[in-house]
């Protein structure tokens, strides 16, 4: 990923199956994560994957568009690997065409989950660099953290007010997520499948 691409990664002590699950389903997908209201596939790739449609819904406007994504499991040391790319019309969108990758390492303690992604910002740059990466960095870490508790515990994603209660100790915290690679560290290298995915 680019150097100001955006990039997170946490340590969850489920089995990787399980993680799999709860991330490859879309409407398990939708449940943890800030970024998106609605995920709905509409058509299978020719080499694999789906295309699919998006959502984020706002207090005053829906943002919508499409993508494409295919996972891999196949890796001989058992990393998997989910390749996505997308775009949209919406002039109102923060983003623009983007592309990034879910990277699942089994280790001795669990799952180590990774993402990195970037995008062309839809509200220009200086905007995009001052407000909307800092907000989305914070929004996937808090994601990732509010997923970690569910695969962990087995208790589902409450409700977005319930779970920002600042007296919950059991809250998602970004601040539990690493939000920087690691210095020439593979895991932040995209997958090979992220080159040849088809273009939403």
């Amino acid at each position: 990923m680019a150097a100001r691409g955006i990039y997170v990664e946490t340590l969850v002590r489920a089995d990787i199956d399980r993680l799999w699950q709860l991330t490859q389903d879309p409407k398990l997908h939708v449940r943890w994560d800030l970024r998106f209201s609605a995920i709905t596939p509409f058509e299978d790739l020719a080499g694999g994957g789906y295309r699919f449609r998006y959502e984020r819904t706002l207090p005053f406007h829906t943002i919508v568009g499409t993508g494409t994504s295919i996972g891999e499991k196949t890796s001989r040391d058992g990393i998997r690997t989910s390749a996505l790319r997308f775009t949209t019309r919406d002039r109102l969108s923060p983003l623009g065409d983007g592309r990034g990758y879910w990277r699942y390492v089994p280790t001795a303690e669990g799952t180590l989950f990774v993402t990195g992604y970037d995008y062309e910002p839809g509200w220009g740059r200086v905007l995009d660099r001052l407000v909307m990466r800092r907000l989305l960095g914070w929004m996937t870490a808090w994601s990732f953290d509010r997923l970690r508790i569910w695969a962990e515990t087995g208790a589902e994603p409450a409700s977005l007010f319930s779970v920002l209660a600042v007296w919950r100790a059991d809250r998602p915290r970004a601040s539990r997520c690493r939000r920087q690679p690691r210095a020439g560290h593979a895991l932040s290298k995209a997958p090979a499948t992220l080159d040849t995915l088809e273009a939403p």
